[in-house]
């Protein structure tokens, strides 16, 4: 899940949405005639109605009830930013590995941190998470030290690889100065 930690006010809005389409669904099947029979003919518009209102209020209720959302966090961010205190460095893969297969094992030595899941603004040196990307695009966004990315889904040709990890702060925004580690990796052409 790419927004991390949904909070409250994501909880309702889903909810209501959900609801909304049980309840649209409901109407429905009431109005052609395929179901819920013992409801009066007339609850099938009302319902998609209600429905209908439900969706909209999705969008609404949950930023009035707790307020607006932050905003996400750029790769522009203003003011300095702090240095962390961990250090990263690649287990597996070795630098130069033949990997053969469609998957890559990764195992990162990750120390002095520890891994969040939940995005937030109020950063700290010593918590964040990794991202790890091949060849310089972004395939995973994870929370332990140790993961199967998938190579057949990358559709990349035979050849050298680079595997970059990179530990973030918890607003997915690099430390300054950049906690990285990178490898390079050979793969069979398919």
């Amino acid at each position: 899940m790419l927004a991390h930690a949904g909070a409250a006010d994501e909880s309702l809005a889903i909810g209501m949405v959900f609801a909304a389409l049980w309840v649209g669904w409901i109407g429905w099947s009431r109005l052609r005639g395929t179901g819920f029979g013992r409801l009066p003919a007339a609850a099938g518009p009302g319902l998609i109605g209600v429905a209908v209102v439900l969706l909209v209020a999705s969008a609404i209720v949950p930023r009035a009830v707790f307020g607006p959302t932050p905003a996400t966090p750029t790769r522009s961010p203003s003011g300095p930013r702090i240095a962390s205190t961990a250090t990263l460095a690649f287990e597996e893969p070795t630098d130069g590995a033949s990997i053969e297969g469609d998957e890559l094992q990764v195992v990162l030595d990750l120390r002095d941190c520890s891994v969040v899941e939940e995005t937030t603004t109020d950063i700290r040196p010593d918590t964040g998470h990794i991202h790890l990307s091949v060849d310089g695009a972004l395939v995973s966004m994870t929370y332990g030290a140790v993961q199967v990315v998938p190579l057949g889904s990358l559709g990349l040709e035979g050849g050298e690889h680079t595997l970059d990890a990179e530990y973030v702060a918890a607003d997915h925004l690099p430390f300054d100065p950049a906690v990285t580690a990178s490898v390079t990796f050979r793969t069979e052409a398919p």
